[in-house]
């Protein structure tokens, strides 16, 4: 008890020391007069927001289940040669292996049975397969990273690892930690929205979990909210049978003189948080219907995202949802595809998967683009960790599957101060090892919280004794490679 006293009188230090001080009506009154984002995370703009941002939102488009990196961006056409080949030791190093596959009496290289091409529009010349034509046309949108690498080889610690910084859950996630950094920039809608598509791949999917878009040790009320594909967008968002607009207000209006009561008297954060989002929640009341009303869409924007987009919870739908979150000032939106777990199957799941978001990414891009939001909005694309060069299962020419890799996949990002047109890093002939320019996924989620003005090794809170951070406790830099100049 001692220590939970000690770690909430640490957490709401600022706010209740102002307040006790008489000085609440006055900082609000000039957070309304001065620039509002400047005080959106707090009475004064805290220290650890010392970058001039590139990015003032971020849309993460995460291909939750790891896409095979051999069929889509890191094209090793010196593998063709090696077909059915075990892979060498030399290159294995004895790196560990998962229990699917740990038990294999052979480690048989997969060449990609895709056609790749060289994308003259980008100004590296990256490879791209051709499962991915709508990613192709917008290559010189793209910062391709090829040398991402992690420590976590299974699905839920290494997608809890990548979103939260750590393999044990618990921790506050990325988009908990932009909206504790940064705050909100529309007052009526959440500052972290999060949605998870339908996904075509005829298969069981990882299960994805709440705690991905958790507050963890900071205040709830920087947790993601989810949006939901059917029935209230956001849950309990309609007023019961009964209860109409004015009943809500005088009921919210006493539970918050109730909450501010207790406040004022243990002045624990979680209650002002409750406080605000009872409020966020009324407010949502209005906001959300119109965010979600897509009936002022004109058909050429269904078309731009293809035929899915008309489907409520696909991907295309998502993405439609993410530029109109991004219109309206969300600072997060993370969208979720799963399906992309391919240890088998290869020839059915895989272009399934792709054509589920393919165009629908191309059009996000080109949608912020054409808004002029694409310059201050970083969109990042990729999974959790990569695949194996060899086969996992039956191979043949025509089908294959593969096995869960840490040591090295790719990502790409576009927009909010990334290089366009570039590929940065390189890995072995069989996409295995990486041997250029490697990026840990604590360096991403730095570089990340950099583009959008945040220094990773000051973004901290107290917690438990220690200076707890989304990208660990050893020193972590942005990848300045992929910095845009300016």
């Amino acid at each position: 008890m001692d220590s939970y006293i000690t770690d909430s009188q640490t957490l709401q230090t600022r706010r209740h020391f102002f307040k006790q001080c008489g000085l609440g009506l006055g900082a609000a009154a000039l957070s309304s007069l001065l620039n509002r984002e400047a005080f959106a995370a707090g009475t004064v703009p805290p220290a650890f927001r010392n970058i001039a941002p590139k990015a003032r939102r971020a849309i993460y488009l995460f291909m939750a289940g790891a896409p095979a990196q051999h069929d889509l961006f890191d094209y090793k056409p010196g593998m063709r040669d090696w077909f059915d080949k075990d892979l060498p030791e030399s290159i294995r190093m004895g790196q560990r292996l998962t229990t699917m596959t740990s038990g294999q009496k052979r480690f048989p290289i997969a060449p990609t049975k895709y056609a790749f091409e060289k994308v003259d529009n980008h100004a590296d010349g990256a490879w791209i397969s051709e499962l991915l034509p709508f990613t192709k046309k917008m290559a010189k949108d793209l910062c391709i990273i090829k040398s991402m690498h992690t420590e976590a080889i299974n699905h839920d610690p290494a997608i809890t690892f990548i979103c939260t910084g750590n393999q044990l859950p618990g921790r506050p996630s990325l988009g908990a930690w932009l909206s504790y950094g940064l705050g909100g920039i529309n007052d009526n809608l959440p500052s972290f929205v999060v949605l998870n598509a339908t996904w075509s791949a005829k298969r069981d999917a990882q299960a994805i979990y709440n705690r991905l878009w958790g507050s963890g040790s900071l205040p709830s009320k920087y947790q993601g909210v989810l949006l939901r594909s059917a029935g209230d967008p956001v849950l309990f968002l309609t007023n019961p049978d009964g209860v109409d607009s004015s009943t809500r207000r005088r009921m919210l209006d006493t539970l918050a003189k109730i909450n501010q009561k207790t406040y004022d008297e243990f002045g624990d954060p979680e209650i002002q948080s409750r406080i605000a989002q009872y409020e966020m929640a009324y407010r949502m009341q209005t906001s959300v219907p119109e965010l979600t009303d897509l009936s002022d869409e004109p058909d050429s924007i269904f078309e731009m995202y293809g035929p899915d987009s008309r489907k409520p919870g696909s991907f295309a739908s998502c993405a439609l949802m993410a530029r109109r979150l991004a219109e309206r000032g969300v600072r997060f939106t993370q969208i979720f595809h799963r399906g992309w777990d391919q240890h088998g199957d290869i020839a059915r799941d895989l272009p399934l998967q792709c054509r589920d978001v393919d165009q629908a990414s191309y059009a996000l891009v080109q949608d912020l683009k054409l808004r002029g939001l694409l310059d201050d909005t970083l969109v990042i694309w990729g999974g959790e960790f990569g695949r194996t060069a060899y086969c996992q299962g039956k191979l043949t020419r025509q089908d294959y599957g593969r096995d869960h890799h840490p040591k090295c996949f790719t990502i790409w990002m576009a927009g909010g101060g990334v290089k366009p047109g570039i590929v940065y890093g390189e890995t072995d002939e069989f996409s295995y090892n990486v041997t250029e320019n490697p990026v840990h996924i604590h360096e991403l989620n730095a570089t990340l919280l950099h583009l959008l003005g945040l220094d990773n090794q000051l973004l901290s809170v107290k917690y438990q004794g220690l200076d707890l951070r989304l990208t660990g406790v050893e020193p972590v830099h942005p990848v300045k490679g992929i910095l845009a100049a300016g």
